[in-house]
């Protein structure tokens, strides 16, 4: 029976007969591939893929030839075709296999730093999520923001773990030539905190930290933006009265206890190390700051989305069953021991625990419980970019004219997410851009200069 002929027509066969196993002489196989190369280019893409599914499936149900067509004989094409379609999403299965092709790359290089926010990316190995989409990936740890923008710009990594900032200013050419990257999903939520060295227990107020010395992962992060945010709104001007400067997560802990820094606003694992450690406390967490902020993402440059859709699509897939896999609590325990090994975050389990799971030790002598500590959810919404744009502005990273809403189409791929997310069963968000508030603050994404302007203290 040829690839596109109709399964539920009784009076094909299956079975192979003689010559190529289905015609009597050479002259009638010829002629029949001759009529079935005329009919396949005449039923178009849609059909011919409808025919592929659906032999498939009457081949699983009927292998045996004859009961095939005894039961055709029986019952008719039409109710068969109903009766299948019933308990199999023919039309759906037709749609995947139009828009899968074979992958371009299978192996692949994606490089992470080792937090906690890049727990999809990682577990994704362990726990099998690549080689389920197809991909054979090496997650390569990696020492830095800087050398993971450097790698993934010369080619070295095919994708990466970015700060969700990284690719905007990348895009942008903010501290690097122009290149057109992409956030296709967001890693995690939350997740942050401001740590601050023991000996400033009896400093809970922002207003008393005039000369105090801050570590962020990156002058392009949400940690940058927020430790801002929050030093202005308590009337510090994070450029006059306080110093911060970047400092590599794996690195934060390490200063903290040499006194180098006063406190970091910085990604677990490395607040909950800090307490761990006993040479620093968690004075708050990021999402009391504001709640569902993006913080980490991962991204790839626009050439890799273009020139190979297939593995990019794979790997996005791959990414986003991952990322739900980790959002639900149940998973979190296996989580922490899966991505606890040396190659991955090195850290001790308990502390990987305590903040996955979110009943945590504060080093105020507190146990607190907050189960949305750090969430898991890939939707790249716009009006983060947005809200990111703005305080790149805002702190002078930026200046001029600034295409707000354009920069973040291009950037944030809300529409690939959103596709990936349907194909896995799960349900997108209905638009791309929402309303937020940043420390009771609302942000209204489609009036970003009136929110800059709203400041007291900037540099625009």
């Amino acid at each position: 029976m040829a690839l596109f002929d109709n399964p539920f027509n009784a009076a094909k066969r299956f079975l192979k007969g003689c010559a190529c196993g289905r015609h009597a002489s050479d002259a009638e196989h010829e002629a029949s591939i001759r009529a079935e190369a005329t009919a396949v280019e005449a039923a178009g893409e849609e059909s011919r893929y409808r025919r592929v599914v659906e032999q498939a499936v009457m081949r699983a149900l009927f292998p045996n030839d004859t009961h095939r067509r005894a039961f055709l004989k029986t019952v008719g094409a039409s109710t068969a075709a109903a009766a299948i379609a019933s308990f199999f999403p023919i039309g759906a299965a037709t749609e995947a296999l139009a828009q899968t092709g074979p992958i371009e790359k299978k192996d692949l290089k994606v490089g992470f730093i080792p937090i906690t926010c890049a727990t999809p990316i990682i577990m994704a190995h362990p726990l099998g999520f690549y080689s389920k989409h197809g991909l054979n990936v090496e997650v390569v740890r990696t020492a830095g923001w800087a050398v993971i923008r450097d790698k993934t710009l010369n080619k070295e990594y095919d994708a990466a773990h970015m700060l969700a900032p990284m690719p905007i200013a990348i895009t942008m050419g903010v501290g690097s030539n122009p290149i057109p990257y992409s956030v296709s999903a967001i890693e995690n939520i939350n997740g942050q905190a401001i740590t601050l060295a023991n000996k400033h227990k009896d400093k809970r107020d922002p207003k008393d930290w005039k000369g105090f010395r801050f570590a962020v992962p990156f002058d392009f992060s949400i940690h940058n933006y927020l430790l801002r945010y929050y030093l202005a709104e308590a009337g510090l001007d994070p450029d006059r009265d306080v110093q911060i400067r970047a400092v590599p997560p794996p690195e934060m802990v390490a200063n903290l206890r040499a006194d180098n820094i006063d406190g970091f606003l910085g990604p677990d694992p490395f607040n909950q190390r800090a307490v761990f450690d006993g040479v620093g406390f968690i004075h708050i967490l990021s999402k009391e700051l504001w709640d569902g902020h993006p913080c980490c993402a991962f991204a790839a440059s626009r050439e890799f989305v273009t020139t190979m859709p297939n593995t990019y699509r794979a790997l996005l897939k791959a990414i986003i069953d991952a990322t739900a896999h980790a959002q639900k609590p149940e998973n979190r325990r296996e989580i922490a021991t899966a991505i606890a090994a040396p190659n991955y975050l090195n850290q001790p389990v308990t502390v990987l625990e305590q903040i996955l799971t979110g009943t945590y030790a504060d080093g105020l002598g507190q146990v607190k419980r907050d189960p949305n500590r750090i969430q898991f959810d890939p939707f790249p919404w716009e009006s983060f970019a947005v809200w990111i744009l703005t305080q790149m502005k805002r702190w002078g990273q930026i200046r001029g004219d600034v295409d707000y809403n354009g920069i973040a189409r291009q950037v944030f791929l809300a529409t690939d997410a959103a596709a990936m997310m349907r194909e896995l069963g799960l349900t997108p968000p209905a638009t791309a851009s929402k309303s937020f508030s940043v420390m009771g603050k609302a942000f209204d994404p489609a009036k970003p200069e009136e929110y800059i302007s709203s400041f007291a203290i900037k540099r625009s």
